[in-house]
């Protein structure tokens, strides 16, 4: 996985993979008849991370409004872990040429479309965010939002995501989203934060 998403799919070569697993080429091709097909389990493997990652940094909140508002800080693609693991994603996308590699990618963002609309469905049943659009358009809009501030973060821009006041692009759509209880659950995510980390493990 480190390695493609370094690479990419032609940069990495067969030897190198292999090497990368401690095993030799011939193994590689004992459970993947190519390096395609190895490269499309890696996509698929990613999506089982990200929502994985998702769904530890959702353990803790309190309710859907909740759950919805760390979704909006654990983008994948800017976290530690996450922006080594989704790089994987980003090469892939430079090869979306390939039929093969094309519906892998096709079945991950849908993958992560159904768990995103799933929360915000939840958090629409509760009365915490407007039901004047569906979960569906609302999850597109958030995982484009996503891709994007994934995609400029690694850039360094002075001044990315934030104005002068210190107000941030995620606290624009959290208000968007969640209206008047948008404060409310950041300051209840703040207090979860601190407790969380001052208990033992």
């Amino acid at each position: 996985m480190a390695l493609f998403a370094e690479r990419g799919y032609y940069g990495a070569t067969t030897s190198e993979l292999a090497k990368a697993a401690g095993v030799t080429e011939p193994i590689i091709y004992r459970h993947f008849s190519s390096k395609k097909h190895l490269f499309i389990a890696v996509i698929e493997r990613t999506g089982q991370l990200t929502i994985e990652t998702w769904e530890k940094q959702l353990a803790i909140a309190k309710d859907p409004a909740q759950r919805l508002k760390r979704l909006f800080v654990a983008n994948p693609l800017i976290t530690d872990r996450g922006r080594g693991i989704y790089r994987v994603i980003m090469q892939a996308m430079m090869e979306f040429k390939d039929p093969d590699i094309l519906r892998a990618l096709q079945q991950h963002m849908t993958q992560i479309h159904a768990f995103v609309a799933g929360e915000v469905g939840k958090a629409q049943e509760e009365g915490r965010v407007s039901k004047h659009f569906t979960p569906e358009i609302t999850a597109w809009t958030l995982l484009q939002l996503g891709l994007g501030y994934g995609v400029l973060a690694p850039l360094s821009i002075p001044h990315h995501a934030i104005d002068d006041r210190g107000v941030r692009v995620r606290d624009l759509v959290a208000e968007l989203m969640l209206g008047e209880h948008a404060r409310q659950v950041q300051d209840q995510l703040e207090a979860d934060d601190t407790d969380h980390t001052r208990r033992p493990d």
